[in-house]
């Protein structure tokens, strides 16, 4: 009750903090679609040298992420970005690299070889067969990546409180340095609870931009695969 009472009582502070949290996750996973997309397609295409883009991707993802913000202050403090929202959408922005680029990678890759030389029958180039017949049918696994790196964005963002950006971290830091217990679930509910409601909201926005075509072809490979 004391925890609903502190939210009700400031819902102004916990509003912009929302903001804030949002803003910073969202900007990290938008470039992060820009370039791990690219990315993805190009691994597919380039085993050897893709092989090693990955296994970079994955080593940024080994780092803890207090030492990845704490990483960027001397970083960034060259040009006067050592703390506030920059230096958190590029750590954000690079732990959201490796579930993008791995599951376009896979997605790309296991495009049934059939259509690939289909498209090439209808004489399209390399270019119309990645955006006509690859990508549409590879939306389903890039968009669980974009789902999974949102997800994975929203809980680490709370450690970039410690470095200026705000968000609702700032209540379990605060919760924390205070011994306020209020602030620290009011927190850490928050934070669960737009984790889950961002997961819905993309799984609902998967649907949609999964053509038509494609989710019955799924549901086809489905009943044929079923014994």
């Amino acid at each position: 009750m004391e925890t609903i009472s502190f939210i009700a009582s400031n819902l102004g502070l916990i509003t912009q903090l929302l903001g804030q949290h949002l803003y910073i996750v969202f900007m990290a996973v938008g470039l992060a679609i820009l370039t791990g997309v690219p990315l993805g397609i190009y691994v597919s295409q380039r085993s050897r040298s893709g092989h090693w883009i990955l296994t970079f991707a994955a080593m940024l993802m080994t780092i803890p992420s207090a030492a990845l913000f704490g990483l960027m202050i001397p970083l960034l403090s060259i040009w006067g970005q050592g703390i506030g929202t920059v230096p958190a959408i590029i750590a954000l922005f690079l732990y959201s690299q490796l579930p993008i680029i791995r599951n376009t990678h896979t997605a790309i890759s296991n495009v049934e070889p059939s259509l690939r030389e289909a498209a090439l029958g209808m004489g399209m180039s390399s270019w119309q067969r990645l955006w006509k017949v690859e990508l549409p049918l590879a939306t389903p696994l890039i968009m669980a990546g974009v789902r999974v790196a949102t997800v994975i964005n929203i809980g680490i963002a709370a450690i970039a409180a410690y470095i200026g950006a705000g968000g609702l971290g700032s209540l379990i830091v605060r919760g924390i340095a205070q011994s306020d217990t209020r602030q620290l679930i009011a927190g850490a509910v928050l934070i669960s609870v737009i984790a889950v409601t961002a997961d819905y909201a993309l799984a609902a926005l998967q649907r949609v931009l999964t053509p038509k075509g494609v989710i019955k072809l799924n549901n086809l490979s489905m009943k044929e695969a079923t014994p």
